[in-house]
């Protein structure tokens, strides 16, 4: 089935039905866009349950034995401040927090993205000279044809970033669905109305795949919160986001059938999530791409190999759960393709599988005992060529551990 469109309805709908309010929009980003379509994504528009308390009782017990286990494997610090928490949260409340948390980074994209846009370039309306449309000068429709270029971009962003945040929300279970920066207070995300639903789906044991997520997420946060690790992934984001240039005149190619006084052009134009960058990429993101990749791997390796070894143990359907879930983050959702577009975050089967070859290598050539370097320090993290060479990174990491 194919996935509805946030746009046909929903707060864009309303918002495009008062467009005048967006010229008050300030900055590079319609944030109003953004949180309201993030969160109309992530339910598509139905009402949510708050979360169980008891669920969120269960989900407190069952980290804090993921998190002496995942200490006790790694040999790391799994938090911070000495502990770990779980905010037990609505899909609502994940899109909410995680748009919060990128904040930063849609801003340095959003400014990237306007930075490259042609002075005296816009989408096709009426010129500055023309004669104004019936209405008068006061006329808030007329303030808004008139500022145009002003206000797309924004709004387009918002659009977009909204958009994969929310399509992520809504498959998301916990805090690391996918990679991205750990949150600062310890305090992990677990959307258990969606680890409930996934457990039902597949006829598991909901403990089992309450702690399944558990471990695999402070798995993740033992590693994301190391401060070089932490700088790797945020000085990508920033450089990845940097890097995007798009000229003017594209985007007005891929909004050309945008006709300000047709509030359904805008749904048509806006209506894909990807439609906006579609395989756009600079030379200098492809560039970027090949070592971060190569992070990518060998965080995938790494943390499948901890919650195999952990889970093994504590998880009675490990195998079972263990394969539902490989399925899953293989799938390819529109906030998985948004997100790789936009912020260069992409965890494919290659990758996935070249992570794993990367684990395997070190430990057939030197145990666990040589894989725990991997995270030590900035210097210990494999090269692109290392990941595919593990022998190669394990010459070259010998003295430094």
């Amino acid at each position: 089935m194919s996935d509805p469109s946030p746009f046909s309805g929903g707060p864009l709908g309303d918002l495009l039905r008062n467009l005048a309010r967006l010229l008050t929009a300030q900055g590079p980003l319609n944030w109003d866009v953004a949180r309201q379509l993030a969160a109309w994504t992530a339910t598509e528009g139905r009402n949510e349950p708050n979360p169980d308390h008891l669920a969120r009782l269960k989900m407190e017990e069952l980290l804090r034995v993921a998190d002496l286990h995942v200490a006790e494997a790694t040999g790391m610090a799994t938090s911070r401040r000495g502990w770990l928490s779980v905010a037990t949260v609505t899909r609502t409340e994940w899109a909410s927090r995680t748009l919060q948390s990128w904040r930063p980074v849609l801003l340095q994209l959003a400014s990237s993205l306007n930075s490259g846009a042609v002075p005296g370039s816009q989408v096709e309306g009426p010129a500055l000279d023309d004669e104004p449309p019936v209405g008068g000068q006061d006329n808030p429709m007329d303030q808004l044809l008139g500022n145009l270029p002003q206000v797309i971009g924004p709004l387009v962003l918002g659009a977009q970033a909204g958009a994969m945040v929310g399509h992520l929300a809504s498959r998301a279970m916990g805090q690391y669905d996918m990679p991205m920066p750990a949150p600062s207070a310890d305090e992990l995300m677990a959307v258990t109305d969606a680890i409930d639903g996934f457990a039902k789906e597949w006829g598991l044991a909901a403990d089992d795949v309450r702690m399944y997520v558990c471990l695999r997420d402070v798995a993740h946060h033992a590693v994301l919160i190391r401060p070089h690790v932490a700088k790797v992934l945020e000085d990508h984001l920033i450089a990845y986001a940097n890097a995007f240039h798009v000229p003017m005149d594209v985007i007005e190619q891929r909004l050309g059938n945008l006709d300000p006084n047709d509030l359904m052009s805008f749904q048509e134009s806006l209506g894909d999530p990807e439609a906006l960058f579609g395989e756009i990429q600079s030379d200098e993101q492809r560039r970027l791409l090949v070592p971060f990749r190569a992070f990518l791997a060998a965080l995938a390796g790494y943390t499948d190999f901890i919650l195999d070894k952990v889970g093994q143990r504590l998880v009675g359907s490990y195998p079972l759960i263990s394969e539902a879930f490989r399925r899953r983050r293989l799938e390819d959702g529109p906030g998985q393709r948004v997100l790789g577009k936009l912020l260069g975050i992409e965890l494919d089967q290659e990758t996935v599988d070249r992570g794993h070859a990367f684990v395997s290598g070190v430990v057939e050539r030197a145990g666990e005992e040589g894989l725990a370097g991997l995270w030590v320090s900035a210097a210990s993290l494999p090269t692109p060529a290392e990941v595919d060479a593990p022998g190669l990174w394990l010459a070259r990491t010998e003295f430094l551990h």
